[in-house]
């Protein structure tokens, strides 16, 4: 069975840095944060080492702003 929640994160983390002007909003954030964490609950190994980089990518572009 897929991980829905992990293509869930994959897809707000995308929607996000793809935003206009290359800005998304703290809600947008927020938003991918939490869908991360929550696939992390059925994640496997290959889908946490994803997590972990979409959360690297998070960072990177907070350290950005």
């Amino acid at each position: 069975m897929a991980n829905n929640m992990f293509q869930q994160a994959k897809d707000a983390v995308t929607r996000m840095m793809n935003g206009e002007n290359g800005g998304f909003s703290e809600q947008d954030k927020e938003a991918a944060k939490q869908a991360i964490q929550s696939a992390y609950q059925n994640a496997s190994a290959e889908e946490e080492k994803e997590l972990r980089a979409l959360e690297a990518q998070l960072r990177q572009e907070d350290e950005l702003k």
